[in-house]
């Protein structure tokens, strides 16, 4: 065999290689979060192909009401809640993610009834919302993914105006990216509530604003952070409402508020959650009752949103959603339909088109 045709063996099989990576990469494996009050039995794992196309791999940790997911940045650890009220208290749960299973490391009380939210930052803190305790609870993890015991418990009190905020209901609670500042969002006290943590006492400390009180009967329930880092967009689960939130002066004010729904609707819908795009030109929102997610294009100069669109999610109860790692595809979680959507994204319009349905048991969480 001469050097040319050696040469040009090496380059196809060079071009071979690359382009199965380039196809590796754009495939795409996610947990799903349910709750297990019919057919489920935990964690199950999906995967998304390049295409969009939907496949169930398997079960992979049989556990109670793991009804929201995160993981770790090494991507060796998955840590679930388990909204449950054992004495008071849900759990928190870490697995060790090998292949297609998730073996159990640890279990530790959340601090409160019903958690509904878990987040850890890079100094492996992990705080979780207990919605039915209205409270935070911090503990950490060691990088083995064992988690520690139950550090601090921050207790909301207060209420709102309607019949959801007689009493306090956090429902999320987001580590600040660039900066030492945890925001927790509490439904029950219509507030966002600010705190700093202190390292030497492993406590939950409120910053000197304290909180940020919504509008009447808003009922905040989860926010996004714009890749700026200057802007927030609070969704509001009762009143139907995005508000973009920003700063000055060290203080947080609300902007502006715009609505989830169209015009013309007047039915009973509520706000489940919300997710930007890396660029921060696009931001989306899921509304149940209108069983849809809302479309917003991002002013860049100011952070206003302009809506441009709803896109049906093909099923019922769309609690949560997410955009995978390279933002071609949008995965909706349908909780009453038992069903999950994947949609292709068009990067410059922002809009969706529908792609692949796969069943699933009352799911209610999406971690690529």
């Amino acid at each position: 065999m001469n050097k040319i045709a050696i040469v040009f063996l090496m380059l196809i099989s060079t071009l071979l290689i690359t382009g199965c990576k380039a196809i590796q990469k754009e495939n795409y494996s996610f947990y799903v979060g349910t709750y297990t009050k019919t057919t489920s039995k935990g964690i199950y794992k999906y995967a998304i192909s390049s295409e969009g196309e939907l496949k169930k791999i398997a079960l992979v940790a049989e556990t109670i009401n793991p009804t929201f997911l995160a993981k770790s940045k090494d991507n060796k650890t998955l840590f679930a809640v388990g909204e449950t009220n054992e004495n008071g208290s849900g759990f928190v749960k870490s697995f060790k993610i090998e292949n297609d299973s998730l073996l159990l490391i640890s279990k530790e009380e959340s601090g409160g009834a019903g958690p509904c939210f878990v987040a850890l930052n890079d100094d492996n803190y992990i705080v979780t919302a207990n919605y039915g305790g209205g409270n935070v609870g911090l503990l950490k993890t060691d990088t083995s993914g064992k988690l520690s015991s139950l550090l601090n418990v921050q207790q909301h009190f207060g209420k709102g105006s309607t019949n959801r905020q007689k009493a306090p209901h956090a429902h999320s609670a987001w580590f600040y990216p660039t900066k030492n500042e945890l925001i927790s969002v509490d439904l029950g006290t219509n507030q966002l509530w600010f705190s700093t943590i202190d390292k030497e006492k492993n406590e939950l400390v409120l910053t000197n604003q304290k909180t940020l009180k919504m509008a009447e009967g808003a009922g905040p329930r989860h926010l996004t952070f714009h890749p700026n880092n200057k802007w927030m967009y609070v969704l509001n689960e009762l009143n139907n409402t995005v508000s973009l939130v920003k700063e000055k002066d060290k203080n947080y004010f609300i902007a502006s508020s715009v609505s989830l729904l169209p015009a013309d609707f007047k039915s009973y819908s509520k706000a489940a959650d919300i997710h930007i795009t890396k660029d921060g030109k696009f931001l989306y929102a899921s509304n149940r009752g209108h069983e849809s997610i809302v479309i917003y294009k991002v002013n860049q100069k100011d952070g206003t949103l302009k809506t441009i669109g709803f896109q049906d999610v093909l099923g019922k109860s769309p609690r949560n959603f997410s955009l995978s790692p390279n933002e071609e595809f949008l995965v909706v979680a349908n909780q009453d339909t038992d069903n999950i959507i994947s949609f292709k994204r068009n990067a410059k319009t922002g809009l969706l088109t529908f792609v692949s349905e796969i069943a699933a048991p009352m799911p209610v969480c999406i971690l690529f």
